[in-house]
This record gives C-alpha cells, sequence and structure tokens, in this order.
C-alpha cells in the first residue's frame, strides 16, 4: 500500500503543483497589478479554501463538478465521463486546496517589485508580456519559487476534499494521507508510521528550502 499511495502522491502533486505554478502566478499578477472594483472580493474568494474545512471545500468541489454538479453533468452528458472518484479529481481537490497559498505568494512578490523598472520597459517599447517575462518574473522569483514550493507541500498533505471529490480507493485514488487514515483505523501502525515519517522528512525539507529562499540576499 505504501509504495502506491506514493507513487499516485507524487503523480497529482506534481500535476497539481505544475498547475497552481501556472494558475496562482497569473491571479497574483493581476490581484497585484491591476485595479478593478471587485478585486479584495476576488481576492477573499481564492483565499477561501485556506480558511475553509477540508471537507467544505470538498462539498463544493462535488457539487460543481461531480457527475451531477452545475458543471458536472454537462461534461457527463457529452462525454460520459465524470471527474468525481478519479485521480484526476484529486489532482483537482490538491490544486484548488493550495492555490490560496501560490497567489498569496504570488501577489506579495510581484507587489514587491517597483513600478519604475516597468515604466522603463514600457519606455523602451517593451509590451506587457515581455516586461512580466523580462522585469516582473526575474524580480519576483525567489517569492513566487517559495510559493510552489509551498504549494506543493500542502498538495501533498490534502485530505478532506480529496476523500470527498475523489474518494479513498486503494490504487486508483488513494494518496498518502488517505493512506495513513486507512492504516491507521485497520491498526496497521507500522504502516501509517512509515507514511507519516515521509511526508514529515518531505515537510521538513520544504520548509528549509522555503526559508532559504525567502532569506533576504546577503549584501555585498
Amino acid at each position: 500500500m505504501i509504495w502506491p499511495a506514493f507513487k499516485l502522491s507524487l503523480l497529482v502533486v506534481s500535476l497539481a503543483t505544475l498547475l497552481i505554478g501556472v494558475v496562482g502566478t497569473a491571479l497574483g499578477f493581476v490581484l497585484a497589478k491591476r485595479q478593478f472594483r471587485a478585486k479584495e472580493l476576488c481576492d477573499a474568494l481564492l483565499t477561501l479554501p485556506m480558511v475553509l474545512p477540508p471537507t467544505v471545500t470538498g462539498y463544493y468541489l462535488i457539487q460543481l463538478l461531480g457527475r451531477h454538479g452545475l458543471v458536472g453533468r454537462y461534461v457527463y452528458r457529452l462525454t460520459g465521463w465524470t471527474l468525481a472518484f478519479t485521480w484526476e479529481g484529486a489532482v483537482v481537490a490538491a490544486g484548488v486546496m493550495a492555490l490560496p497559498i501560490m497567489v498569496k505568494s504570488a501577489r506579495a512578490a510581484l507587489e514587491s517589485v517597483d513600478a519604475r523598472y516597468e515604466m522603463v520597459s514600457f519606455t523602451l517599447g517593451k509590451g506587457e508580456l515581455e516586461t512580466f517575462f523580462r522585469v516582473n518574473l526575474p524580480l519576483a522569483f525567489r517569492g513566487i519559487l517559495a510559493g510552489i514550493v509551498l504549494s506543493f507541500a500542502r498538495a501533498l498533505g490534502e485530505f478532506g476534499a480529496t476523500l470527498m471529490l475523489a474518494g479513498n480507493i486503494p490504487g486508483k485514488t488513494q494518496t498518502m494521507p488517505l493512506a495513513i487514515f486507512e492504516a491507521f483505523i485497520a491498526g496497521e501502525d507500522r504502516q501509517a508510521r512509515a507514511l507519516a515519517l515521509i511526508l514529515t522528512f518531505t515537510s521538513i525539507v520544504t520548509i528549509y528550502f522555503t526559508n532559504v529562499l525567502t532569506r533576504p540576499p546577503k549584501s555585498a
């Protein structure tokens, strides 16, 4: 049970982190560099998964994306496929739960970029997209990378929303946190301990690298 759960967790978390990195950075850029009336409301909605119980977020996901959900029902009618109780559902659940961390980190990192550098880039005839990749992204890179690392750790430890949307099917949707829960309930303490130690070690490494990435560079 340990190896299948470990492999599935790596697959789920890798894909979730990839999606989070792209979507979270884009959303962070919009919140950092754009002014619009519902800006803080959008930020609050994006932050909700961070403060709501994971099972509540999972409930909303199943109501939205499940076989009979607001969106999922149309997907099922057109394709015969549903996101619920699939490993793809685990990716979505992990991604949604970790997205607020990425958005917050990206927004803070991009807001710290001096607007004068952007104005210089625009003055030199560079477009907004080129300015983002040549100015904003390099200057905010450490903060964005720290957000990606923390999001990876959060996605790796996701439990409640994954259980609600993807279920706990060994070899199919059972990630490491779900495997720990099942092993503990079954009285398999050695297996639960081994999985818990793997997650604990990964978390320690993640925190260490996050601290390194967010440490201010030493002045010459």
